[in-house]
């Protein structure tokens, strides 16, 4: 049934996403940006991760195969990118580093960057997402309608992000400079804890495979 596929692909993909959790998670890897910049960063990051997602689902699988990449290690290298942008929330890297340029305007190259990585690879399009992703087109297989209504979804999942980053500038200012900095430094720990878990499951699936 199209509707029990339609629902699957919609749960998995929130839930392996959760777009709710990445509102605190935007936050830290934009602080000092303006509200504009952070909406440009928040559709910028989007559209990659749709973009991702939905190449996962047409050829993820293909493409893996013919580079000799798993999974697995697809999710190590995720976390340890994602451990090392959590260290420098944690220890300041980050602020030292955008204090050197306070005087200057964030640059378009920077709002790119922060936007590629680590927004959309690894915290939208991660290993799970895509996993996830290329899982559901093997259900749908060569069916042009199932393939149609995933790609459907994740543009749908894609949007749900982008509002959430629409709202996060409310909390920031709610949050006050001080509310920002703890906030950074509290999300960097969470950031570094998920990196782990992402290397924790890439070697627990390497060892069992």
């Amino acid at each position: 049934m199209l509707v029990d596929y339609l629902t699957s692909a919609l749960v998995t993909l929130l839930v392996t996403v959760d777009p709710p959790g990445l509102a605190p998670l935007f936050l830290g890897v934009t602080r000092g940006m303006s509200d504009a910049e952070r909406r440009q960063v928040g559709v910028r990051a989007s559209i990659i991760a749709a973009v991702i997602m939905g190449a996962s689902g047409l050829a993820g699988a293909k493409l893996l195969d013919a580079l000799g990449i798993t999974l697995p290690a697809f999710r190590i290298a995720g976390g340890l990118l994602l451990f090392w942008i959590a260290f420098e929330m944690v220890f300041g890297g980050r602020g030292e580093r955008k204090g050197d340029t306070a005087e200057k305007a964030i640059t378009l190259d920077h709002i790119r960057n922060v936007a590629a990585f680590p927004l959309a690879i690894p915290l939208m399009a991660g290993p799970g997402a895509i996993t996830a992703t290329i899982l559901l087109a093997g259900r749908a297989g060569s069916d042009p309608v199932r393939l149609g209504l995933l790609m459907a979804v994740i543009v749908g999942v894609c949007l749900s992000c982008l509002a959430v980053f629409y709202t996060a500038s409310q909390i920031s200012r709610l949050l006050g400079v001080t509310g920002n900095v703890v906030l950074s430094r509290l999300l960097g720990v969470i950031l570094a804890a998920l990196a782990v878990q992402f290397v924790a499951d890439g070697v627990k699936a390497i060892l069992a495979g």
